[in-house]
């Protein structure tokens, strides 16, 4: 049920972003999603790839500062209030929302969204209980 994203810190510099696609594009790894949050000191690369292993070496190799951190895919319609049928179980649960960013393939006719959860085992039965699809990693390494 649990997805495997990397971590990347980035200093907040001109070629940094690049410098990582290139790495990661030159050694045949895929960005299947990604976020970037920043300071202004340094930023949070986020990246849902196809080798995760190969990834985090590759860019450890080349002096970044990379983590491997557990998200959730969840399935949303693709239709006005989609995001709200997800997050409303989610709320009244208790259960707050740390991140979240979309994934640029579509699983079927439905998007699908990456969640990083405060509690990840109870999101996961909240969203279970609500009939919510959450994709197994293998699925989303390979969309």
């Amino acid at each position: 049920m649990k997805v495997e994203q990397i971590s990347v810190f980035l200093e907040n510099k001109a070629g940094r972003l690049a410098e990582v696609a290139k790495i990661l594009g030159d050694n045949g790894v895929n960005i299947g999603a990604l976020s970037l949050a920043d300071t202004t000191d340094f930023g949070i690369l986020r990246l849902i790839v196809n080798d995760r292993q190969k990834a985090k070496q590759v860019l450890k190799d080349a002096g970044f500062t990379v983590g491997i951190t557990e998200v959730i895919a969840v399935e949303v319609d693709d239709t006005p209030g989609g995001l709200a049928r997800i997050l409303t179980p989610l709320a009244e649960n208790g259960i707050n929302v740390e991140y979240m960013y979309a994934f640029v393939e579509k699983s079927s006719n439905k998007a699908v969204l990456i969640f990083k959860f405060e509690n990840l085992e109870k999101a996961i039965e909240v969203l279970k209980a609500n009939n919510i699809t959450i994709l197994p990693g293998e699925k989303v390494y390979n969309l």
